[in-house]
Parts: C-alpha cells; sequence; structure tokens
C-alpha cells in the first residue's frame, strides 16, 4: 500500500490464516511419520547387523574385565612397579625401538614416494578433460581400483612371499597402495580444474605434456601436494601394521612382544608410535595449511 510502512504487520484474513495452520500441520505430521520411519528402518538394520555379526552385549559386559586387566598389566613393569615411575627400566630397548621406527619411517616415505609419483602419471591417464581414450580411460580406472581395493597388508603378505622378510615388501605394498588411493584423487581433482587455461595453451598449438605443464600444473600442484602429506600420515600407521606380516620396522618387534607377553615392552613401543604419529600429523598440518594459503594467494 503506498505510504505503508516496510516493517509493517500483514493481518490475513481468517479463513486464510486457518487454511495455512492446516497446511503447516499436516506437513509437520508428513515429516515426524517420516523421520519415525527412517529411525524403525535403521533400528531394523541394526538388529539384523547385530544378528548377522553375533555380537552378544552380554559376552561384552562379562568379558570386559579382560581388557581392563590387560591395559593394568602393560602399565606395571615386572617389579610390580607402574611404568612410569621408572622410565628407564620401561624404554629399556629406546635405541632399539627408535631405529626400528626409523625404518618404519623410511619405509612409509619412500612407499608413498613411489606410489605418489606412479598416481601423478595416471592420473591423467584416468581423467577425462586430458584423455580422450576411452579405453585408455577405463583400463587406467579399473587398475586404479584393484591397487586400492586389495588391502595393504595383502599386498605385503604378498611381497613377503616373493620378496623375503624385510622392509621391501612393505614399500612395495604401500606404493601400489598408494598408486590407487592418490591415483583416485588426484583424477578427480585433474576433472574438476578450470578448462580456459587448458583451452588458451592448446590454441597456441601445444602438446598434450605443454598442456599438462602450463595449463594444468598449476592450478592443481598445490592439492597433488596435501593429498600425499595426509596420505603419508595414513602409511605411517599401515607401515606398522605391516610388521605384523614381516615386513620389518617396529611392527615386528611389537608383535614379537605381544606374543611373548613382554607387558611393559607393549606399552612402551605403542607410546613411541603414538608420539611419531601426533609428530607427523602436527607437522604435516602446518605444510598443508601453507599449501593451501599459497593456494589462495
Amino acid at each position: 500500500m503506498p505510504g505503508a510502512s516496510p516493517s509493517a504487520i500483514v493481518v490475513l484474513p481468517e479463513e486464510r490464516r486457518l487454511a495455512l495452520q492446516r497446511s503447516y500441520a499436516r506437513a509437520g505430521a508428513a515429516g515426524r511419520v517420516k523421520g519415525l520411519v527412517v529411525f524403525a528402518a535403521l533400528l531394523i538394520a541394526v538388529a539384523i547387523a547385530v544378528r548377522v555379526a553375533e555380537i552378544d552385549p552380554a559376552t561384552f559386559w562379562r568379558k570386559i574385565g579382560g581388557f581392563t586387566s590387560y591395559v593394568d598389566r602393560i602399565a606395571t613393569l615386572d617389579s610390580g612397579q607402574r611404568v612410569w615411575t621408572n622410565p628407564i627400566e620401561w624404554f629399556w630397548g629406546l635405541r632399539r625401538w627408535l631405529r626400528l621406527l626409523g625404518e618404519t619411517l623410511l619405509t612409509s616415505y619412500v612407499g608413498t614416494l613411489w606410489g605418489a609419483a606412479a598416481a601423478f602419471i595416471l592420473c591423467f591417464a584416468a581423467s577425462a578433460n586430458t584423455c580422450q581414450s576411452a579405453a585408455l580411460r577405463f583400463c587406467a580406472k579399473r587398475f586404479l581400483e584393484f591397487c586400492r581395493t586389495v588391502p595393504a597388508i595383502v599386498f605385503a603378505l604378498v611381497f613377503v612371499v616373493a620378496f623375503g622378510l624385510g622392509p621391501l615388501p612393505g614399500v612395495l605394498a604401500l606404493a601400489v597402495h598408494t598408486v590407487g588411493t592418490l591415483g583416485k584423487l588426484f583424477s578427480e581433482v585433474v576433472e574438476n580444474a578450470d578448462m580456459k587455461p587448458m583451452e588458451g595453451v592448446k590454441a597456441s598449438g601445444a602438446t598434450l605434456v605443454e598442456i599438462i605443464r602450463f595449463g594444468v600444473l598449476p592450478q592443481i600442484l598445490s592439492n597433488f601436494a596435501t593429498y600425499t602429506l595426509l596420505r603419508f600420515e595414513i602409511n605411517v600407521r599401515e607401515a606398522t601394521v605391516m610388521g605384523f606380516v614381516g615386513a620389518g620396522g617396529i611392527g615386528d618387534e611389537f608383535l614379537i612382544a605381544i606374543r611373548s607377553f613382554y607387558y611393559s615392552d607393549i606399552s612402551a613401543i605403542l607410546v613411541l608410535i603414538i608420539l611419531t604419529v601426533f609428530i607427523i600429523d602436527l607437522s604435516t598440518e602446518q605444510l598443508r595449511r601453507r599449501f593451501l594459503s599459497d593456494r589462495v594467494k
């Protein structure tokens, strides 16, 4: 209305107001019914999963004491003291454990480096905007799927049989699994890149390699770096587990301590692994933030 205040309250006719209230009530009731149906379906799915997986809450509560008593044992030295009261005895094998932990870190580093290098090459073959061959893209994607679908520890078992015990099977297993994971992530980054720089470089008569070098890489290198650092964090933990199957590193010593019931050694090695992962997480987090801030600038 002319001259009316913008904040004036419009009073609806009674019939119109009641109709809107009824419509709102019906919509709310329908939403509640839908929510209840979804919740009931979720409960049924959980019940089926519990049944199939043979999860027995009674058994869990009955045997939870075994877990707590194990935690108590690994926090106790052979002398009966708590581990933190005598750090020298607790970390008696520190020099050996640090050497094995360094071996695990090197295994992770080399495996990540090899896997990232192979993923860097294969991602362009798996991306629609850099590879025009549908057959080549199909083969590249299926190969990457195979590499990341098979668990890394399974690859480690195969390579241990082929090459013997030691760090080499762990490096190869991590490299293969890293190819599949990073190749998928890298290809998605490439496919989401801005096409205008690529079209500009292509219009100048550049080859495919030059298009990728000058039209794609400047946009995506920071993403590649952050994904690779994140994968390195994961591979450190993976390499520890691979020691259980003879792939070298601290995992092998950790398994020996578990099998031999060296309880204080178990907790000491766990502390070293956890501290190492913390340091790596904090360091790589700072590097990832720097890469991302450089990309924004």
